[in-house]
């Protein structure tokens, strides 16, 4: 990870806290029943989670309670605008920028002394069956400040309003109230504290719940797909849902997201892709074996790639080069067969969002063709990181320097 680090490709963009904003961030961890962290030094992102402490915890989200209860925490103005490393939902990002938006100016006044806790309530007390996230429509969030802040302005109001009413100005315990309030919370009387609960409405998403759920819900019929095998045998036992249900390896479910207009796939198109050179690139790094050359380098000089590619066996240079023969196969003859041809992982990873749905939708389906065939390292750091992360950490040196270079040059461009 230390190469991810110097590329600024992992933990960039958080906010570092220490001293007082740690200590209030354990104090927020012990509003949500988390045992506070050992560490005096840390950053957190849009949500408030720290990679140091996920770390120190092994335990990724921490911050949650249960699946169906995420929480986040704001402990600094810093924090908009910053990246969620962990989201629970394909939402969150979004979720925590309409926060933002909405209590700018809050969020600076109460970070001054103190916190916010931010409840994500889906009306769900705890998951029990997948067809609980059906109930998903509006999310609402709410919000608890640290030391209940909005409480002590009111008590405060409430003795100033005591204090100058005939001649309580000469109470002296009404004087120590005050004092002893002013000296803990600071002047409250014109502070903006006040959080109304947030709703958002809540169509198609992907949740980490139950093994990790995508539910399209704006199309012909409701689709779930599962990334868990296990929960997804128990789902179909179902007979009580009208929905259609898939796990995400299953070869049918590509027909069903080009038939229901959700996902599109156009060889020709796509053979001139920067998304189809990753994915080869990925597939060649792994047939390569007993490389006396970096990686990296054999991408970078084509005598060498040629040189490596030439080296393999024939089936094994079928498969990498197989949309190339392919197309060059279909315009000798329009009776040649994609599936004879061309490698699944090429046919599955090569569809993209249909063009006719939103932003949020073909996010969303990005994400979706990311978890089905991970093998663009590039999306896999958009749309997965947690993932990425994972994968990284098996893959040779050099292809990861390329990796790592490819990825920097696309967030440049």
């Amino acid at each position: 990870m230390i190469k991810l680090k110097a590329a600024k490709l992992f933990g960039n963009g958080l906010v570092p806290l220490s001293g007082s904003l740690a200590k209030r961030y354990n104090e927020c961890l012990a509003m949500l029943g988390v045992k506070p962290t050992g560490l005096s030094h840390f950053s957190v992102d849009a949500m408030g989670w720290s990679p140091e402490i996920a770390e120190e915890k092994e335990e990724n989200y921490y911050l949650n309670i249960g699946d169906a209860n995420p929480n986040a925490i704001i402990i600094s103005p810093a924090q908009k605008g910053k990246p969620v490393f962990m989201p629970s939902h394909s939402f969150d990002r979004d979720l925590m920028h309409a926060i933002f938006t909405a209590y700018s100016k809050q969020i600076r006044d109460i970070t001054k002394d103190a916190a916010i806790v931010v409840h994500l309530d889906q009306h769900v007390d705890a998951f029990y069956e997948p067809f609980d996230l059906l109930k998903y429509k509006n999310i609402t969030v709410s919000f608890s400040l640290l030391h209940k802040l909005e409480e002590q302005q009111k008590e405060q109001q409430r003795l100033i309003a005591t204090f100058e009413k005939g001649n309580n100005f000469i109470d002296r315990e009404l004087h120590n109230k005050l004092l002893k309030s002013a000296k803990e919370f600071g002047d409250l009387r014109f502070r903006k504290l006040d959080l109304e609960n947030l709703s958002l409405e809540v169509s198609s998403f992907y949740t980490r719940a139950f093994g990790g759920v995508f539910l399209l819900r704006d199309f012909i019929k409701p689709i779930m797909i599962f990334e868990n095998l296990e929960v997804f045998k128990k789902a179909i036992k179902d007979t009580d849902h009208d929905v259609m249900l898939f796990h995400k390896d299953h070869d049918e479910l590509m027909d069903v997201l080009r038939d229901h207009i959700i996902a599109e796939l156009d060889l020709k198109s796509a053979v001139n892709s920067p998304n189809y050179q990753r994915i080869k690139t990925h597939i060649f790094s792994e047939a390569i074996v007993d490389n006396e050359h970096p990686i990296n380098e054999i991408f970078e000089n084509q005598f060498l790639f040629k040189k490596y590619l030439n080296e393999l066996d024939l089936d094994t240079r079928k498969k990498l080069m197989g949309v190339e023969l392919y197309l060059e196969k279909l315009a000798l003859s329009n009776q040649t067969k994609m599936e004879d041809i061309v490698d699944e992982r090429y046919s599955k990873s090569l569809h993209k969002p249909h063009t006719s749905l939103e932003i949020e939708h073909q996010e969303l389906i990005w994400k979706l063709l990311t978890k089905i065939t991970p093998v663009d390292p590039l999306h896999l750091y958009w749309y997965d990181k947690e993932k990425f992360y994972e994968e990284y950490k098996k893959w040779k040196p050099g292809y990861q320097d390329w990796v790592i270079d490819t990825i920097s040059k696309a967030i440049s461009h």
